[in-house]
């Protein structure tokens, strides 16, 4: 049936196959939960959404739980896990289609994890690969325009994520064991042997848009945000009605991210005896709201706050996401995930921190320079954005070199046209401290070429991704780690 809906798809012209598209990934994701047994029935399933912050959040809460002796599957942007083994995301892809997703989850089954954690995107929650996902827990990271073309306005791309949140609702409920196991309980009595899996929304309470996604319904909210001295509007409106854990004392240096956590259960004072320190191997202050969403979830499962502390801690970073690349070079090399603005400006925020604490640390190494590499995607993904990123970039790094990222069918000499028109704009001079460079693997090499001893090179837009994107689907094999890694070790053979 699948294999006649895609030949189908094929047949039609582009114009009627777009009036049809809602039905056609409707059916498409039921035969696919069917074809697998609708494998999310069978499994506590955790899902993440949000701008930014759902990868961090899957992986750090996967850690975590794994930490506590059990077994997780996952699926995001960055890697993917089926309880048994890990791999990097090669789909170009955060939530995949074609069965894929209800595939991964069987096999989580299978192989007995008791958690699945799925990022959930609004383009998966448009083609309705949500709707067969019987999810138990619901993350909302944060929200800022994104998408804006493909869902029509930013309104239509906050009731997208909205949908995920009102699936909730027709989720049905599930029975699990001591083990955290699902269970089939017969009706009546023999249920009170078995705990039931409450359906549960969290919150970052520093988004604007928190309340809006808490008034959807759910048995349980916990809200996260930052205790301050004055009583936050959010507070008011939910005290009573919601979980509040809180945090404050953010201290971020080059070494990780720390603070002090509080989880108060709508009670005065805190359940914890004391507040907790936190101390991460994390880089940037950003990374304490992911943190903080992955405490919650963790503290709801019933995890001790020992447990989960001693698990974050040993985190020392993640794919592809302010990851540094060293082959013994002298100046620092970082990839990083982040391509749209918002994203951006966190990212320079931790490297001009680092920066700061190089020079505290190094008072020789005087003016210090951050080199960036960095692209934009094609394929009509939020055109608007590239000047934008080009005047982020033009007005925060040194030297800015505007590469290929992710094409697709857009010519690739356009985009960089148009990312570099924005670092104009920030006062960047072409051929000066501004160069324009379609070959990415290039446009590395040239960025460690400029470098000098405590520089940092910044290669931003892909992270771990395992392709480029070109036109007419094809795809070339890529990772900016490893050309990196092979790059430096070109430099350091020829000095």
């Amino acid at each position: 049936m699948e294999n006649i809906l895609y030949k189908l798809k094929n047949l039609l012209p582009k114009k009627v196959f777009k009036l049809l598209q809602p039905p056609y990934h409707f059916i498409l994701g039921f035969l696919a939960a069917l074809r697998y047994g609708f494998p999310s029935r069978k499994i506590i399933v955790i899902g993440i959404t949000g701008t930014t912050g759902k990868t961090s959040t899957t992986l750090l809460l996967a850690k975590t739980l794994q930490s506590a002796g059990f077994k997780v599957g996952y699926t995001s942007t960055a890697m993917f896990g089926d309880g048994k083994k890990e791999w990097l995301n090669d789909k170009k892809m955060t939530m995949v289609g074609r069965g894929f997703t209800q595939r991964l989850l069987k096999e989580m089954v299978k192989n007995g994890c008791q958690y699945a954690i799925v990022e959930t995107t609004s383009e998966g929650v448009r083609q309705f690969r949500h709707r067969f996902i019987n999810y138990d827990l619901l993350i909302f990271t944060g929200l800022y325009p994104e998408h804006i073309e493909s869902h029509g306005s930013f309104e239509k791309y906050r009731q997208a994520k909205g949908k995920l949140f009102r699936h909730l609702k027709y989720c049905s409920s599930k029975y699990i064991n001591d083990d955290k196991k699902v269970c089939k309980p017969a009706e009546g009595l023999n249920k009170l042997n078995f705990k039931r899996v409450k359906k549960t929304i969290i919150v970052n309470g520093e988004d604007k848009e928190a309340s809006y996604f808490l008034n959807f319904w759910s048995e349980e909210k916990i809200i996260c945000l930052e205790q301050t001295e004055e009583l936050n509007s959010l507070v008011q409106a939910w005290q009573g009605k919601a979980e509040f854990i809180k945090y404050n004392a953010i201290s971020a240096s080059a070494k990780g991210t720390s603070f002090s956590l509080f989880l108060d259960n709508n009670q005065e004072g805190s359940i914890i005896p004391q507040k907790e320190r936190i101390k991460t191997q994390l880089l940037g202050v950003f990374s304490v709201a992911n943190a903080v969403s992955a405490i919650a979830v963790s503290h709801n499962q019933g995890l001790t706050i020992e447990t989960i502390k001693n698990s974050l801690e040993t985190v020392n970073g993640l794919p592809g996401r302010l990851e540094k690349i060293d082959e013994g070079q002298n100046f620092t090399v970082i990839v990083d995930y982040a391509f749209e603005p918002n994203a951006l400006n966190k990212l320079f925020d931790t490297v001009e921190m680092l920066l700061e604490n190089q020079a505290a640390s190094h008072p020789e190494l005087v003016d210090r320079h951050i080199i960036q590499v960095l692209g934009a995607a094609g394929g009509g993904r939020d055109t608007w954005r590239r000047p934008e990123i080009g005047k982020i970039s033009g007005a925060r790094a040194s030297f800015v070199i505007i590469t290929n990222e992710d094409p697709y069918d857009d010519d690739p000499q356009v985009i960089i046209e148009q990312v570099a028109a924005g670092a104009e704009y920030s006062g960047k001079q072409v051929e000066e401290n501004l160069f324009k460079i379609l070959d990415r693997r290039e446009a590395i090499r040239f960025a460690f070429s400029l470098a000098r001893e405590g520089d940092i090179v910044l290669i931003t837009g892909k992270g771990s991704e395992q392709a480029i994107c070109l036109a007419q689907g094809e795809k070339i094999p890529w990772d900016d780690r490893q050309v990196a890694r092979e790059e430096l070790k070109n430099v350091l053979q020829n000095n």
